[in-house]
């Protein structure tokens, strides 16, 4: 089965639409959490998940605008998410908060987390793909997102996957990355698709949102 990952949306449509309109054939998709939070369009980009997505589960963000106390964000990501509450409808609120933090697919041999294996907060960088992560999966392909760093291991057991964000990409390349990864052969491919971020940009200083995101993206950082 090819199974397309995306992760970290981030509320950013013009990125989302570049994946969708790029993404080759695949068996079913894959959302590793946080589609909304930073960017302007919250509500298109749930409703594009909801419809298009085959597995889901809730990032810190999308967990965030759906909490009744407000998380402990601050700076540019508290103003996402403040700005998230007060766009979206409430079946999106209700779709958002009935999503799981883990999933397991093909009878648990893929495990889809958005942080860490034992904790949906906690960071895992490139360098920690390791054979004990994979382990601690119990699962022969780990698929993880939040930092926003695309990268792919192959360790003993099996391969480790961060598709890397659609929205906003923090490992220096601009573009919005996804990726594709076979069940069978555990090959993977990783994607990146160019979008239009000048759009993006001119669209946050409209709505009012911190510049420093519009500038971030441009970076990749």
């Amino acid at each position: 089965m090819r199974l397309g990952v995306l992760s970290d949306i981030h509320s950013n449509w013009p990125a989302l639409k570049a994946v969708h309109d790029d993404l080759p054939s695949i068996d079913r998709l894959v959302c590793a959490g946080d589609i909304v939070g930073y960017n302007p369009w919250p509500s298109t980009c749930v409703r594009w998940v909801r419809d298009n997505s085959d597995v889901t589960i809730a990032g810190n963000h999308d967990r965030a605008a759906t909490a009744e106390t407000p998380f402990n964000f601050t700076g540019s990501a508290r103003a996402g998410i403040e700005y998230t509450t007060k766009q979206l409808q409430p079946d999106e609120v209700e779709w958002l908060r009935s999503l799981p933090t883990e999933q397991r697919l093909t009878d648990g041999d893929v495990l889809v987390v958005h942080g860490h294996p034992s904790d949906p907060d906690r960071y895992v960088y490139p360098h920690q793909f390791t054979s004990q992560l994979l382990e601690r999966a119990e699962a022969s392909i780990l698929i993880m997102g939040h930092t926003h760093k695309q990268a792919m291991e192959r360790v003993d057991g099996g391969v480790i996957l961060n598709p890397g964000s659609v929205g906003q990409p923090r490992d220096r390349d601009p573009r919005a990355a996804y990726a594709v990864v076979d069940t069978e052969t555990l090959a993977v491919e990783l994607h990146r698709v160019p979008y239009d971020i000048e759009t993006v940009a001119a669209e946050i200083q409209a709505v009012g949102l911190p510049a420093s995101l519009a500038d971030r993206l441009s970076a990749g950082q």
